[in-house]
């Protein structure tokens, strides 16, 4: 027998906070999606939703392009009973803890290793701000920002991590519009990857 094959890169967009309705749903979107993102999500192996989605035609719409895994989040009324609290999902041999509100910056590291003590990566939502960063025992806190509504964030913004062999190969926050489409990037992040 030869060496084993590498694992293959799973690339993972990672959203939250769309607040979005459907049309199917009878009522007419205000915000759309942007186009930008649409096309990064092209060829993803799967869509991490952190929560604030507003009705089932948009992961019908985010399942087009992959396999969607998401959360309920606090203005998720009509998916109450349709979307967990929380979930882990492994991908690429990677666990990966969902919640849409981490709660306070100071404390959610510990927070989040005692809620998902087995996950490498959480994954969350809520402040429609992006964090990237580690937190206890080299947990990976991630939050994309919104694609939709930035608030005080200059702008908008998904994320991506890509995975291969339960390891995290690389995790960045990218912006939407502007110049400089890599917003923020860890150091284990290729520019450009």
């Amino acid at each position: 027998m030869g060496p084993t094959p590498p694992s293959p890169v799973l690339r993972v967009a990672v959203i939250a906070d769309t607040h979005l309705r459907s049309a199917s749903q009878g009522q007419r979107a205000v915000r759309r999606l942007p186009q930008a993102a649409w096309e990064y999500m092209r060829g993803v192996d799967a869509i991490l939703h952190a929560g604030d989605v507003l009705d089932t035609g948009v992961l019908d719409l985010l399942g087009e392009q992959a396999p969607v895994y998401a959360v309920l989040g606090n203005n998720d009324l009509m998916l109450v009973g349709v979307l967990p609290v929380t979930r882990v999902v492994e991908i690429g041999g990677v666990r990966v803890g969902m919640i849409h509100d981490s709660g306070p910056a100071r404390g959610r590291a510990r927070r989040m290793r005692k809620r998902f003590p087995e996950c490498d990566v959480v994954v969350f939502g809520h402040s429609h701000a992006p964090v990237n960063e580690t937190g206890d025992g080299g947990q990976l806190l991630f939050n994309p920002g919104s694609p939709t509504q930035r608030r005080a964030q200059p702008v908008h913004t998904l994320g991506e991590l890509r995975l291969a062999g339960g390891t995290v190969i690389s995790h960045r926050i990218m912006a939407l519009e502007g110049p400089n489409l890599l917003l923020a990037s860890r150091p284990d992040s290729p520019p450009g990857y």
